[in-house]
């Protein structure tokens, strides 16, 4: 199971967190992954000035709602296929 974590801690809340885990959340669902990617809240992740600050399996990303889909694409669909 592949672990994401969001942070939800006040910067990354106001750079767009909320927005970030309702669209992950939808990919995972419409991508049918609930038995393999684990969505996950975390307050502060200590890197503010990076947020929105995404984990996969302990790698660090700086995500934005603009982006989330094709951060998605990248890190999470690639990781599940390889």
């Amino acid at each position: 199971m592949m672990t994401v974590t969001i942070c939800l801690g006040s910067t990354c809340y106001l750079k767009g967190a909320r927005q970030v885990v309702e669209r992950l959340q939808h990919l995972v669902t419409a991508n049918n992954l609930k038995d393999k990617v684990e969505l996950e809240g975390s307050f502060c992740l200590g890197m503010c000035q990076l947020g929105v600050n995404v984990t996969v399996d302990g790698t660090v990303y700086s995500v934005t709602p603009d982006s989330v889909d094709s951060f998605f694409e990248t890190e999470i669909l690639a990781r599940l296929s390889e």
